[in-house]
């Protein structure tokens, strides 16, 4: 057997600008809401938990943008629901922030920690007055 040497002009610096340009288009599909092809790179081997420059996890950007499904499929494939970026910030709590009821529960059903991160979803929808969360997070 002999040893291969892979040529061309690899860094041994850095990510290969292949894997960057990847990466960056999973994260577009995430903020974009496109379920089957996310599920499918997923299913294909990339990391459910995935994070960019900031910390933002798939599920974060999906929530963000208010994209139910897409956190649905994330969390089914492992993602976790309560992974926190850089700033400590959740999905969940990114979800109270813009309103995204459908992202919320599904969250919620994926085992989201409403207590989780900061501010929480429970101090965010406590800072927005939202009641029928702080209900359905069972706080007060």
């Amino acid at each position: 057997m002999s040893e291969h040497t892979e040529g061309g002009s690899g860094s041994q610096n850095g990510p290969d600008e292949d894997v960057i340009e990847l990466a960056t288009k999973i994260f577009d599909l995430a903020r974009q809401g496109e379920t089957e092809t996310l599920a499918a790179y997923l299913d294909a081997g990339v990391p459910a938990n995935l994070t960019n420059d900031r910390g933002d996890t798939l599920v974060m950007l999906a929530a963000y943008h208010g994209h139910a499904d897409a956190v649905s499929a994330l969390l089914a494939r492992g993602a976790e629901a309560d992974r926190a970026n850089d700033r400590g910030q959740t999905p969940l709590a990114g979800a109270v922030f813009k309103g995204e009821g459908d992202v919320i529960r599904a969250l919620l059903a994926g085992g989201a920690d409403p207590t989780a991160g900061t501010p929480s979803a429970v101090d965010t929808a406590r800072m927005f007055a939202k009641a029928d969360l702080l209900e359905l997070f069972g706080a007060e």
